[in-house]
């Protein structure tokens, strides 16, 4: 007689829960990949043909401005949110689209935040202290907007890409539930 081996067969609530997280998951991760991604395709270039001292002040201004109960959970919450879609979805017997919300979890944790709070912020931070004013000169302030708008728009292009990288495993994780 062969013995029967005692599995957990998730319930109903169980597989709602995965599946609730992982829409979750999508709906954070595409807010964060979007944010990103509007900056490298229209805000900084717009910064980019402006009056440089027009340039800086308004990014000083929209730097101030996103930290904001609004932009916050997107930017903080997406790796958490996802983290824990990969642990309710494990734990609903759908591994391989855990592996994928865990994926999107790291990928986003190291491209999108750790990246942005070593690099992108202390940039912020930095062009924040100058004191700039439309009284500034001309050419002061076109060397300090190109010195920062390249460097900052590239490492942007960079966390866009890792936020979209995470968006597309969240994708792949929802797909991974469907048997096909």
């Amino acid at each position: 007689m062969a013995i029967l081996e005692d599995r957990h067969v998730p319930g109903r609530a169980a597989k709602l829960a995965a599946a609730a997280s992982g829409i979750a998951g999508l709906i954070f991760a595409g807010a964060i990949f979007g944010f990103f991604y509007a900056w490298v395709c229209s805000t900084m270039w717009g910064l980019d043909q402006a009056d440089p001292r027009v340039a800086i002040i308004a990014m000083q201004e929209m730097n101030r401005s996103v930290r904001n109960a609004v932009f916050a959970p997107a930017f903080f919450g997406t790796p958490f949110v996802l983290a824990v879609a990969a642990v309710l979805n494990h734990r609903a017997g759908f591994g391989r689209s855990a592996i994928w919300m865990a994926l999107g979890a790291v990928i986003y944790g190291v491209g999108g935040v750790f990246l942005t709070m070593k690099v992108n912020v202390p940039m912020n931070e930095a062009l924040g202290a100058l004191d700039i004013s439309l009284e500034t000169n001309l050419s002061d302030a076109h060397d300090i907007w190109k010195a920062y708008s390249g460097k900052w728009q590239l490492w942007n292009t960079v966390r866009t890409l890792f936020s979209g990288l995470s968006l597309m495993c969240v994708g792949l994780g929802l797909l991974a539930r469907i048997k096909m």
